[in-house]
């Protein structure tokens, strides 16, 4: 069992690249990292989940899944800024401590032993590589959007997995093509732009800031588009009841909406990829949080005031709610930026997933191809293929309901292992010096951890459930290969 639970050291993960080498190029800075996380952080969320947040979700017969918020959804938004920022701040002290790759993964190698490392990098794929099919299937939705605004309908068939139409459209089930006798359905346009997303990853980590940037500055164009033109069409009577399902509303959207919030923790998979990560690693986390905290409240106060809440129900609720005010020529602009804010997210996650596994495979945990860097553009090549594979597949078979509640609750237990992680580095190696320190580390540490179980009991039994056999899946993976070829496990001595 004590092998189970042996760390590595600071100095020796530190050591082990400084000795090796990555082979990855140090070419981002601090306006990069803020940038990505911009990228990563402003997507699917606020342009697609904010409507479910604001309205609640209803079942099939009646019933209600989870209660709305209302135009509260901007104290929603305050309470996951306040829980995000005490998770950001300890992601900021290990990032600049430990700045390798492996994220969440690498912080508790050192901090908590092997097992809860593997558990940890394993529920990671469900932030990375499922929450990027997520998005995948909402940027389908918005695409087709735009393309029926100028006349052309892409058919239904092509644009929908087949759990979709199953779940959401069984009255479309009869216009799917069979096929030896099966209906068939699949999102090809998010087969599509995540094959360009990977392409231009694999060419290069520069290439992707620097289209990152440019995606970013769009997306936040058109934001402030939404914000300066809504503000003339704002009725201050929607605002009425602020809060109708009181605290259960506002928690339970809160759970909702986290995935508006998820990605700025993919900056510090960028670490061994970023010059100075000592100082630039906590600018770009913790910068990159306030900044889309306070575009998310101004984003929220705008569409509750636009229209009655009830109204922004739909895929599309910052159009939705330009459409009801009456205010049809900003849709397209909206559905566009929608496109290109998403495109940022999958190009940032899709980043951040190839790096998680480049670091468990140089550690034994994964066999040797995934770590295999590309000799031209010293790229994760095989893990970036590998990933956008699963993400296009799967946005081709699941639904973007059961995929956010995954992303949502494994994000939500890796923040939590971080604020553990922090506490546990201090106890186990206090002297070390730290380029950035928690501030009252006792006191926001706990609270960050406590903050994210609180959050994690907004989400339904379902998420709970599909986790659970997640994990174990897992589990049973780590002592299949894992155990049995840790680098550190073959290490003589403790550690």
């Amino acid at each position: 069992m004590s092998t189970l639970f042996r760390t590595k050291s600071v100095a020796e993960i530190v050591s082990e690249i400084e000795r090796g080498g990555s082979g990855l190029k140090r070419t981002l800075g601090a306006s990069d990292l803020v940038m990505l996380g911009i990228g990563a952080v402003i997507g699917a969320g606020i342009f697609s989940a904010i409507g479910t947040a604001a309205t609640g979700e209803v079942a099939p017969d009646g019933s209600v899944v989870r209660y709305g918020a209302g135009p509260a959804l901007v104290l929603s938004f305050l309470l996951l800024g306040g829980v995000c920022a005490l998770a950001g701040l300890c992601y900021a002290e290990l990032a600049a401590l430990i700045p390798i790759s492996g994220s969440a993964y690498t912080y508790a190698y050192a901090t908590l032993g092997e097992l809860v490392a593997w558990i940890i990098g394993w529920d990671l794929i469900l932030e990375y590589a499922i929450g990027n099919m997520a998005v995948a299937i909402a940027w389908s939705g918005y695409f087709t959007s735009l393309l029926r605004f100028f006349g052309i309908d892409f058919p239904f068939w092509l644009s929908h997995s087949y759990r979709d139409v199953l779940f959401s459209y069984p009255d479309r089930l009869a216009e799917l093509p069979s096929v030896l006798g099966h209906a068939v359905a699949i999102n090809l346009p998010g087969i599509l732009i995540v094959a360009l997303i990977t392409w231009v990853l694999v060419r290069g980590i520069r290439e992707s800031a620097s289209v990152n940037n440019a995606m970013v500055v769009l997306k936040l164009a058109v934001l402030a588009l939404f914000v300066g033109v809504g503000l003339f069409y704002i009725d201050p009577r929607n605002w009425t009841p602020f809060a109708p399902n009181g605290w259960r509303g506002i928690h339970q959207g809160a759970a909702i909406v986290f995935f508006a919030y998820i990605g700025f923790d993919a900056i510090s998979t960028a670490a061994e990829e970023t010059k100075d990560p000592q100082r630039n690693m906590p600018r770009g986390i913790l910068g990159s949080l306030a900044v889309c905290t306070l575009i998310y409240v101004i984003v929220g106060l705008v569409a509750t005031g636009l229209v009655p809440y009830q109204q922004l129900k739909g895929a599309d609720p910052l159009a939705r709610a330009f459409e009801v005010a009456g205010i049809g020529w900003g849709q397209a602009i909206i559905a566009f930026g929608a496109i290109v804010s998403m495109t940022a997210v999958l190009l940032v996650f899709q980043l951040g997933q190839p790096r998680i596994f480049f670091s468990m495979s140089r550690d034994g945990l994964l066999p040797p191809a995934f770590r295999a860097v590309h000799p031209r553009f010293h790229t994760p090549h095989v893990t970036t293929i590998l990933t956008g594979i699963v993400v296009a597949l799967g946005s081709s078979i699941l639904d973007d309901d059961e995929t956010y509640d995954l992303t949502n609750i494994g994000t939500l237990f890796a923040f939590f292992i971080v604020c553990v992680g922090v506490l546990a580095l201090r106890l186990k190696d206090p002297h070390r010096p730290r380029p950035f320190r928690v501030p009252f580390v006792w006191l926001v540490a706990p609270l960050g951890a406590v903050a994210c179980v609180v959050v994690m009991l907004g989400l339904p039994a379902t998420a709970w459930f599909r986790f659970g056999i997640w994990m174990a899946l897992g589990v049973a993976l780590y002592f299949v290969y894992g155990y049995r070829h840790s680098r550190l496990r073959s290490a003589p001595g403790p550690s």
